[in-house]
């Protein structure tokens, strides 16, 4: 595992505690997991990702991914509804442990109360979370 600072965190997203980020883009968010997550899970393996039209609400599990070390849930970083999944997962888990915040990215959803977004760290927040100050 890398040390914090060998990670990459761009500064145009939120963050949830849980390690998802989310970026705003028009009126829909796409969200990921961090580089940190990626990095703490090791090599993914496997992506189960929730369906398309499903609701969750902020904080719910949305799915899982599987690593060599252990399986994860995903929580969602803001509660609405899911309108597109990365199909590429299902065939390349791995990008999400090559480029979390690109290719790796897991869903797009419409958010059910955008003031949830806001409420999200920014990465100065999730910076001092990570390094537990």
């Amino acid at each position: 595992m890398k040390d914090v600072s060998e990670l990459q965190f761009p500064a145009d997203r939120r963050y949830a505690p849980d390690h998802e980020w989310a970026r705003q883009e028009a009126d829909l968010v796409r969200v990921g997991i961090s580089d940190y997550a990626q990095d703490q899970l090791g090599d993914i393996v496997y992506a189960e990702l929730p369906a398309v039209g499903a609701r969750f609400e902020q904080g719910a599990e949305f799915g899982t991914l599987e690593s060599v070390k252990a399986v994860s849930e995903l929580y969602m970083p803001l509660g609405g509804e899911i309108v597109a999944v990365n199909e590429a997962l299902q065939a390349a888990p791995q990008l999400i442990n090559q480029d979390p915040y690109g290719d790796g990215w897991i869903a797009q959803i419409r958010p059910s109360d955008p003031v949830e977004y806001q409420a999200l760290m920014d990465l100065d927040r999730y910076l001092a979370m990570l390094k537990g100050a």
